[in-house]
């Protein structure tokens, strides 16, 4: 009788559930050559492990700290390490001084393999400028001639000088100074106020607001009054600040009892330049 497609597909069914049970019995009548093959697999797996841990460990150095060293104590230090040293920068530096390690990559303390490359930059020192002289030049030229020199424009002063006004009197750094970080600072002049306007702020302590209000107007200035004081307690500007007629001042009225009168003795008109500090 012929063998059908249907009888070959059962045997291979068969032939399938069987393989599991087939497999079992090989694993079983093997058993003792697997183990032993299994065991020498991992022997040999972690021997290859702890030798490799080993060697790496064995060839592993700590980075040492360069920064600050001369590039000679550097390299030295390199070569006792076991570590190269490889100059990838040099900067301008005001802390470090010129031909010492300015900063290093990896940093000191770091674990790397024998013959790592340790990169290193090399400090050039400060960056040395000269000033220019700009005594004597306008405001503008003498920014001018200081931002072609690619320096920075610092303070402005005024002072009251004959002459022209914004002329550069002074300046700091002096001409012809080295600096790291240049800055320039400049005293400026400035037009004198008309001596019939400049006069010097007396002290209005213990006058009632009548009395505070009175004197103020003979001096030409305009008074602004705070709190419900019947005397006045301190005062803005303070005394001895000079003031030009018809500026404001603003006092503070406080206290229990009233003064006596008190008389205000007008201020003399200054003669010459008057070296207090202007509000």
């Amino acid at each position: 009788m012929k063998k059908g497609f249907v009888y070959y597909l059962a045997e291979f069914l068969l032939r399938l559930m069987l393989l599991p049970l087939r497999t079992a019995q090989w694993l079983l009548r093997n058993r003792e050559w697997l183990l032993t093959a299994m065991a020498m697999v991992v022997v040999m797996l972690v021997s290859a492990a702890i030798t490799l841990r080993i060697a790496l460990h064995v060839r592993e150095v700590t980075v040492p700290d360069f920064t600050g060293h001369t590039m000679l104590e550097a390299s030295q230090s390199a070569l006792k390490t076991g570590v190269g040293l490889v100059i990838e920068n040099r900067f301008y530096s005001t802390t470090v001084p010129a031909g010492r390690v300015l900063s290093q990559s990896p940093r000191s303390d770091t674990v790397v393999r024998h013959g790592w490359q340790v990169r290193v930059t090399e400090s050039l020192g400060p960056q040395q400028v000269t000033i220019p002289n700009v005594v004597g030049e306008t405001v503008r030229d003498a920014s001018i001639d200081v931002r072609k020199d690619e320096l920075d424009l610092g303070t402005l002063a005024h002072i009251e000088a004959p002459g022209d006004e914004d002329l550069v009197l002074a300046q700091t750094p002096p001409p012809n100074a080295g600096v790291d970080q240049p800055r320039i600072n400049l005293l400026l002049s400035t037009a004198p106020q008309p001596a019939s306007n400049a006069i010097v702020l007396p002290s209005f302590s213990g006058l009632t607001s009548t009395g505070v209000i009175r004197a103020a107007s003979e001096l030409g200035l305009i008074v602004s009054a705070v709190g419900d004081g019947p005397v006045v307690t301190s005062q803005s500007p303070a005394p001895g600040y000079r003031v030009i007629r018809g500026d404001s001042i603003r006092v503070t009225l406080g206290g229990n009892t009233p003064a006596s009168p008190t008389s205000t003795t007008k201020p003399t008109t200054p003669t010459g330049p008057i070296s207090l500090q202007v509000p």
